[in-house]
């Protein structure tokens, strides 16, 4: 089983992912993210802080994409994976690594972090799509 990674996906999923995340947590869900993270939006960051806070958005994302893609690779030598429908590959990539790995991570924030259900599904939501998003990056290229 040989397990080839194209790693210009890889680059344009991080770049796509992280785009991604300032649209989920600014102008779309931003406000209210921060009011459930008790945050105050008129408050800027010290900019050494949000470049620091992006280098590791953008180094969390390249694992994303890269563990991603050898999981994708890998199931392609499942039998009836080859048969599979490229939208039917993304959303068994996408939903059973957040199902499995993101949802379980944001409940355990709902009760050991006393964090509310309305920043719940704004997390996972965003988890979703955006592995979703990156799924299809790396199937379609």
């Amino acid at each position: 089983m040989e397990i080839q990674i194209n790693y210009l996906a890889i680059l344009i999923a991080v770049i796509a992912h992280f785009f991604l995340g300032f649209l989920w947590y600014t102008p779309l869900f931003g406000d209210a993210w921060a009011k459930e993270m008790k945050m105050d939006r008129n408050q800027k960051p010290d900019p050494k802080v949000m470049m620091k806070g992006m280098a590791f958005m953008l180094i969390g994302n390249f694992f994303t994409a890269y563990t991603l893609a050898h999981n994708i690779q890998a199931w392609n030598h499942v039998a009836g994976v080859a048969e599979m429908s490229a939208f039917a590959r993304i959303l068994n990539s996408g939903i059973f690594t957040w199902l499995g790995f993101y949802v379980p991570y944001h409940l355990g924030a709902i009760v050991w972090e006393n964090r509310s259900w309305k920043l719940f599904f704004i997390n996972v939501g965003y988890a979703l799509v955006s592995l979703l998003l990156v799924s299809a990056i790396l199937i379609y290229m």
